[in-house]
Formats: structure tokens, C-alpha cells, sequence
């Protein structure tokens, strides 16, 4: 009970980290218009033609999922330990963990997502949490942030400017070969966790399956159009696929 309460003291953190960051993201969404829309150059009042459409609703989750959170937290005593002064968890351990999901949510939000395809860096992103905070194994956390880390720097350093974000897919390539090797290690060395086994599949579906409703279903922009996988699956929806339902 006393670690269950522990753990609930830092998710109260947790969740007004969260909601902090959500509540930000949603009020900078606010300045990209919402009926007042253009689709290719022409006016229209389509809601759901906005651009603000998809960061209302991810952040929008964000936000619930934080409420959530804190609920949870408030009701299982997390909220008054952490008032307390004893479940702040600024000892060694509380803070690797802090860090290394913040250095994460960085890379991606502000490296990978406008410069990467975002298939493959959100299978990055969804591969790397479960690994690293799974189980609460900080070496885990550590490494998980360092493979993470290096997709982002690599991202920044060679593609800062956004006249590079459509550049040859370099940082697409190397953010493939990360989320590979770190599958593979994960499964070679912890196959024997269900999470594990099932993270390569969740990692792939959950963002294809968003990105495809996003640009084909919504009719949304998507992060990087450019991107390695996202434009052979636009060029072969068009191309390939349309044309055969258009033709009847």
C-alpha cells in the first residue's frame, strides 16, 4: 500500500505536467482557424476541413487522459502524500524517470514529427515508452531515451532549418534503423513480457491507422507529407488505388 501510494504521489506530478502541456498545446491550436478554412486555395466553413481538427483532438486526449490521472491519483491518496512534501520523488530514481519521459516527449514533438515520417517516428516514440517504462526498469527508461535521443539529434543537427524538414529521408532511414534495432533487442532479451511481443504491432498500426484517417478520412495535413513511408502510401492511393473505384 505505502508503494502504491508512493507511485500515485508522483503520477498527482505526473498528471499536472500533462495537463500543463496539453492546455498550452490547445491554446496555441486556437490560433489556426476552425470554420473559417481553405482547401486548396478556396474558402469554405468545413470544420472538419481545418488544420486544427487533429491537435485539438490528440491534445484534446492529452488533456482527458491527465484528468484522469489526477482523479485516480486524488482518490487513491497520491495527491495528499504528494502535498505533503513526501511524495515530491526528486530522489535519484524519481528523477531519471522524470527525465527521461521529458528528453522523449522533446525529440519528438519539436525533432521528429516535423521532420520525420510520422509512421515511423511515432513507432519510435510507442516502441520506446513501452520498453523503457514497462516495468519501471530505469536502465530501461535510460536506454529507451538514448535511442530516442539520437533519432531527435540527428534530426536536428542535420535538418534544423524547415527548408531541409522535405529533404532526402536520411533522418527517415536512420529513425527506421533505431526503432528496428531497439524491436529486435526487446525482443531478444525480454520477449518473454506480453507488452514486448505485442509493441512492434501496436507501434506500426496505431500510427499508420491514425495518419491514414488523418490525410484520406478527415482530409487533414499531415506531419511531413514528404515523409519515407506516408508519400508511397499517397502516391499509390492516388495512382493505384482511386482510379480503380473511380473507374466504376
Amino acid at each position: 500500500m505505502e508503494d502504491k501510494t508512493a507511485l500515485r504521489a508522483r503520477d498527482f506530478w505526473t498528471s499536472l505536467i500533462l495537463i500543463a502541456t496539453s492546455a498550452l498545446f490547445l491554446w496555441q491550436t486556437t490560433d489556426i482557424p476552425l470554420f473559417d478554412t481553405q482547401t486548396g486555395g478556396v474558402t469554405s466553413g468545413d470544420w472538419y476541413n481545418s488544420a486544427a481538427v487533429v491537435p485539438y483532438g490528440i491534445f484534446g486526449l492529452m488533456l482527458l487522459c491527465a484528468l484522469g490521472l489526477l482523479a485516480i491519483s486524488i482518490k487513491d491518496g497520491g495527491a495528499e502524500r504528494a502535498l505533503r512534501g513526501a511524495g515530491i520523488g526528486w530522489e535519484r530514481a524519481e528523477l531519471i524517470r522524470m527525465s527521461c519521459i521529458a528528453i522523449i516527449l522533446f525529440f519528438y514533438i519539436f525533432a521528429l514529427v516535423p521532420r520525420v515520417d510520422f509512421t515511423i517516428c511515432s513507432a519510435l516514440l510507442i516502441s520506446a515508452l513501452i520498453y523503457g517504462f514497462h516495468g519501471g526498469h530505469h536502465r530501461r527508461m535510460i536506454v529507451a531515451a538514448g535511442v530516442f535521443s539520437a533519432a531527435g539529434l540527428y534530426a536536428f543537427l542535420l535538418h534544423f532549418p524547415q527548408s531541409e524538414w522535405a529533404k532526402p529521408h536520411d533522418d527517415d532511414w536512420v529513425t527506421l534503423a533505431l526503432w528496428v534495432g531497439l524491436t529486435v533487442y526487446s525482443l531478444v532479451y525480454h520477449r518473454d513480457e506480453y507488452a514486448i511481443r505485442i509493441a512492434p504491432i501496436m507501434a506500426v498500426l496505431v500510427p499508420l491507422i491514425l495518419v491514414l484517417a488523418m490525410a484520406f478520412g478527415f482530409r487533414q495535413n499531415v506531419p511531413n507529407r514528404s515523409g519515407l513511408l506516408f508519400k508511397q502510401i499517397e502516391y499509390h492511393y492516388y495512382v493505384t488505388l482511386k482510379p480503380l473505384w473511380a473507374q466504376k
